[in-house]
């Protein structure tokens, strides 16, 4: 990727085009899309003639992915002076597969580092009740959601306009801040997430210019944290393949937010974060701000 992205500074351009394409013009029409259309679903969804179940969930879910996918595909990727499909097929498969795998490591690791620091211990098998929601709610819906908006939208666009680095910044900081009203959420909770998970899906993002990867880890953060582990997703306690509890210094535990909230998961995943953020520099793929590339 160069720094020099396109922009409708041409003579010929007219007026009305050159403030429709303008990149903060764009953030916001996207942003309204999005939201709009996700909450027309949820709208939809939540009458759909069906018992509440899985079948139900399972239909919402689907109905939501599927058609911002749609919308994505057809609108969004097409707004702004810099055409650009993040959803692009060819390679999904692949990157999905490797962001799924590297969160798995990632958050085993986290796992791992707890409970030889003697804050996190498996009391034996868990119930698994929380699979459908694990999968389906917090994993794919909240991970295609999450990062269609957060990095397909707000970083792009913000990034078009004030460059890599406060794409970065802004994103991890309002991605961090939409966790605080979640369960048993602090202030040093959601700087957590912004630095950890922030950092981590923006610098996938960047290194691969494509969602699926940091959709993958994503997903893979979530489920693996939650259902593999029996650890709170976000502030929210789940039952998962074993039953294990946090303890002890909640510095080091995270409790009663979970892991993401503990300093081992800020420093093991932020670490990853900016190893990725590097790779992207080494690639070249890092844009500098509209008006450093307007002028140059």
């Amino acid at each position: 990727m160069t720094d020099t992205a396109p922009t409708p500074d041409s003579p010929e351009t007219p007026l009305w085009r050159k403030v429709w394409d303008f990149p903060l013009v764009t953030l916001v029409v996207a942003t309204a899309l999005v939201l709009g259309v996700s909450a027309a679903i949820g709208f939809v969804a939540a009458r759909l003639p069906l018992e509440e179940g899985l079948l139900k969930l399972a239909i919402s879910v689907a109905m939501h992915v599927v058609i911002l996918f749609a919308l994505y595909k057809l609108v969004i990727c097409e707004l702004g002076a810099r055409k650009h499909d993040d959803l692009a097929l060819p390679g999904a498969a692949r990157e999905l597969g490797l962001g799924i795998a590297g969160a798995f490591a990632l958050m085993t690791l986290i796992v791992g580092l707890a409970a030889v620091l003697g804050v996190y211990w498996i009391i034996g098998w868990g119930g698994m009740a929380s699979w459908a929601w694990l999968l389906l709610v917090a994993g794919v819906n909240a991970a295609f959601f999450e990062e269609l908006l957060f990095r397909g939208v707000l970083f792009r666009w913000v990034e078009e306009f004030g460059g890599s680095w406060a794409a970065l910044v802004v994103s991890s900081a309002l991605f961090g801040l939409v966790h605080i009203n979640n369960e048993n959420a602090t202030w040093f909770s959601s700087f957590a997430i912004a630095m950890e998970a922030g950092v981590l899906l923006g610098g996938a993002y960047m290194l691969t210019r494509s969602l699926w990867a940091p959709i993958g880890l994503h997903l893979g953060w979530n489920v693996t944290q939650g259902f593999v582990w029996d650890v709170p997703v976000s502030g929210f306690d789940v039952d998962g393949l074993v039953q294990a509890q946090l303890g002890g210094n909640p510095i080091l535990s995270g409790y009663p937010f979970g892991l993401e909230a503990s300093v081992i998961a800020l420093i093991v995943a932020t670490t990853f974060g900016v190893w990725l953020v590097k790779l992207a520099m080494d690639k070249g793929e890092v844009m500098q701000p509209w008006w450093v590339r307007r002028g140059g």
